[in-house]
């Protein structure tokens, strides 16, 4: 729906945004910093990974979010033997003898691939360009996926037994890499008194894929002052090794560093933290507050970091 001005249409992304949060927080319980970071991902045109150890409530959380938005949405379980065309789709021959292009779960809008380092590179790779360009290749043939689109995948942490290492070029692609963590003690003694219970919540619709669509417009409307945007890309190239920008604990410590995309990520999450908050234009601290997963998964450690325990979150606090 058309709004009658930018400032009008922050104030219904903000009302949105805590009708959102209010619904989802129905179903979970916590997690309020991830809920935060996947809704600022969805209002970016941004897709996010979640990361953490199986029974965390990842894909409950997407499948949460995804019934509080009125959008299409196809759910992945990537196993080993998943092919590309389990994903795409295929070509088949009809009754007639002319081939027929039977479209994959990827067409809808958001997409949950579940356990995503479960299947080969191969397999993965089936993604990229539909997150990148919204659009899959069939055997020359282009098919343009209907908008909003996100990808929206989970995964357990690579030391996991039956798990595939993201390519770099895949994890590049993923706005935020999300950290899930165990719950606290009074988090788990709600989580299990609600879960143990015959009580099922169903989850309303609080917003329209044309809303999101808006939101997404204004989030790229928002100004930014040159020194915030500065500031971003200057923390970028810090992590940059054996560059003129680059940290100590940079040359020390990374093998290489975020490239253009961490950048621009880093403006668009910044202007939609700075809505979320009730502001008109991000500062500094908006960038700072979704800097580390957006260059957590963009950062890869060199040897001397991982014999001394240096982990990403240390350098990019550092960085900061």
């Amino acid at each position: 729906m058309p709004y009658s001005s930018d400032v009008a249409a922050a104030e219904a992304l903000k009302e949105s945004y805590e009708k959102l949060r209010a619904e989802i927080g129905k179903v979970i319980i916590g997690q309020d910093e991830t809920v935060r970071l996947l809704l600022t991902a969805i209002f970016c045109q941004g897709h996010c990974l979640l990361v953490g150890v199986p029974g965390l409530a990842k894909t409950l959380l997407i499948q949460t979010i995804a019934g509080a938005l009125d959008l299409d949405f196809n759910r992945i379980q990537f196993t080993p033997d998943l092919m590309p065309s389990d994903i795409l789709g295929s070509e088949t021959l009809d009754q007639s003898r002319n081939f027929k292009f039977i479209k994959g779960p990827i067409f809808a809008n958001i997409i949950l691939a579940d356990e995503i380092n479960r299947t080969p590179p191969k397999t993965q790779s089936a993604l990229l360009e539909a997150m990148q360009e919204y659009k899959v290749t069939i055997a020359g043939e282009n098919y343009s996926l209907g908008r909003p689109f996100f990808v929206l995948a989970t995964q357990n942490p690579i030391e996991q037994e039956g798990t595939y290492p993201l390519p770099e070029a895949q994890l590049d692609r993923f706005m935020f890499n999300i950290w899930l963590d165990y719950p606290s003690f009074e988090s788990e003694l709600a989580i299990v008194k609600s879960t143990t219970s015959d009580e099922k919540y169903q989850v309303k619709q609080v917003i329209s894929g044309e809303q999101i669509l808006e939101f997404q417009h204004l989030v790229r409307r928002v100004p930014v002052a040159d020194n915030v945007i500065d500031y971003a890309v200057r923390l970028v190239h810090k992590t940059r090794p054996n560059t003129t920008m680059a940290a100590n604990e940079t040359n020390q410590y990374i093998e290489w560093g975020a490239g253009p995309r961490a950048s621009q990520a880093l403006i668009l999450a910044a202007k939609c933290n700075a809505l979320l908050n009730g502001k008109y234009s991000p500062d500094i601290e908006d960038v700072r507050a979704v800097a580390l997963p957006i260059l957590r998964h963009r950062m890869v450690r060199n040897f001397k970091a991982e014999a001394e325990g240096i982990t990403v979150e240390t350098l990019v606090k550092k960085l900061m």
